[in-house]
Order: structure tokens, then C-alpha cells, then sequence
């Protein structure tokens, strides 16, 4: 087993503060795929990793439990339990099949969309909003908010397009049109993992808050942190640690 001590944890950047879970999620992966822990290998114990990662013991169980969904891990419990790699790691996540997306085509979606939704977060925060315009946007928050995964991608998604909206420039909604589009081809190559959903309903909110509130800066600073996650998970489960394809992929 690995501990702190091993050189191999050198490799496992700790998680940043805004996107534990998320980035919890993209660590373990990487050193997943870099052999860190190989095929077979047991997780060194929660305390340790979690120490090691920055993060709380419940965002690294509630990742380890979404990594064993997505078949990467299997979990025992009891004293002799513990976090241990599939034999066999999924050769493709549920979703879209076909080949795998390049690493540039992965690197330009996700720095378009970096670039305009938070610069479209923020003008709207600069509109005044009419009460019916409030209202739209709080009903999609609620839509969104606990919603299924069947249906939450196009609620998100609109919830997105309606922030955009505000902003009342039909050609930078356009743009935020294609960088979701794009975005979500990527996302459907990965498996929804619930507590990912759970925290960007709560980024979602903050959102809102933002441009509700009239905050321009929060409201761009809230959208950034939103996509960071997103980023961090789509880096996670299709690209290596060098940002190339998935191995074997």
C-alpha cells in the first residue's frame, strides 16, 4: 500500500479550495492512469489520502463513492475494508461512443467557454433585470435545482442560456449557445456523478445570487468557479496526466 511517505503521492496535487469534490474526483483519476495506484492496488487509508489531498474525509468518500459507480474503484467496509483500483477499469465512459475527443479539441471547448460565460455572467449582473425576467430565471433555478439526471443537462443548460440572456447581446448568447453545445458533447462522454450535481446546484445558486444581487465581480468570480469544476472533471476522466488521450482510448 502507499502512503504519504511514497515518492508516487509526489505525483497527486492536492485538491484547491472551491471544487474539492471535482478535483478530489480529477486527482484520483490521474494517478489512476498513471500507475500511481495500478489495476488491483488498494487506496491508502481515507485518513492519509485525505490529509494528503486537502480535502475533508466526507469529500473523499463521496468521491471514491462516485469513482466505484463509475467502475474504477470497488469499496469494502469493516476494519479491513478499504478503496481498492478495478481489475479491469472501464475502457469507455457511459455516454457517446466512438473515438475519443483529441486533446485540443477538449483544451478549445473548455477556454471558450471560460471566456465568455463568466464575461456573460458579469454583464448581466450589470442589466436591470424586469420583475418578469427575475422571475424566469429564479423558475429555472428551481428547475434545475434537484433535478434528475435525465433531465438535468438541458435544464443547466438553459438555466445558462437564460444568465446569457440577460446580458443583452444576442451574438455573446449565441456564443455561449456553442460553448455549452460543445461542452456538453464532452460531458456526455463521462458518467453523471450525483454529488457533482449537488454542488453545482449550490454554484448555480450562487450564480443567480450574483446577478440578481447586481455583483458583477461575483457574479463572474461565481461563474468561473463553476467551470473550473466542470473543467476539472472532463480533464479527469478523458485526458491523461500530460492532457493527451486516455490510455487505450
Amino acid at each position: 500500500m502507499n502512503s504519504p511517505a511514497d515518492p508516487a503521492f509526489g505525483l497527486i496535487q492536492p485538491a484547491r479550495r472551491g471544487n474539492a469534490f471535482e478535483e478530489t474526483v480529477e486527482r484520483l483519476l490521474h494517478a489512476i492512469k498513471l500507475g500511481v495506484f495500478p489495476a488491483g492496488a488498494r487506496l491508502p487509508a481515507e485518513r492519509d489520502l485525505a490529509e494528503h489531498l486537502g480535502v475533508s474525509r466526507s469529500t473523499l468518500r463521496d468521491g471514491l463513492a462516485d469513482l466505484q459507480a463509475a467502475g474504477y474503484l470497488t469499496i469494502q467496509r469493516g476494519r479491513y475494508g478499504g478503496a481498492t483500483v478495478s481489475a479491469e477499469l472501464p475502457s469507455s465512459a457511459p455516454g457517446r461512443g466512438g473515438e475519443p475527443p483529441e486533446r485540443s479539441d477538449v483544451e478549445d471547448a473548455l477556454t471558450f467557454r471560460a471566456v465568455v460565460e463568466p464575461a456573460a455572467a458579469r454583464l448581466a449582473a450589470q442589466a436591470t433585470p424586469s420583475d418578469g425576467a427575475r422571475t424566469h430565471l429564479l423558475e429555472l433555478l428551481h428547475a434545475v435545482t434537484g433535478a434528475d439526471p435525465a433531465r438535468y443537462r438541458p435544464l443547466d443548460a438553459r438555466l445558462h442560456l437564460a444568465i446569457a440572456e440577460l446580458a443583452g447581446s444576442p451574438s455573446l448568447t449565441l456564443a455561449v449557445a456553442q460553448a455549452r453545445s460543445r461542452t456538453d458533447d464532452l460531458l456526455d462522454r463521462i458518467p453523471f456523478l450525483a454529488v457533482n450535481l449537488h454542488h453545482s446546484d449550490r454554484q448555480h445558486a450562487a450564480i443567480v445570487r450574483a446577478v440578481l444581487g447586481r455583483d458583477p465581480h461575483r457574479a463572474q468570480e461565481a461563474m468561473m468557479a463553476h467551470l473550473d469544476g466542470t473543467a476539472a472533471l472532463l480533464r479527469g476522466f478523458l485526458l491523461d496526466e500530460t492532457g493527451d488521450r486516455r490510455p487505450g482510448k
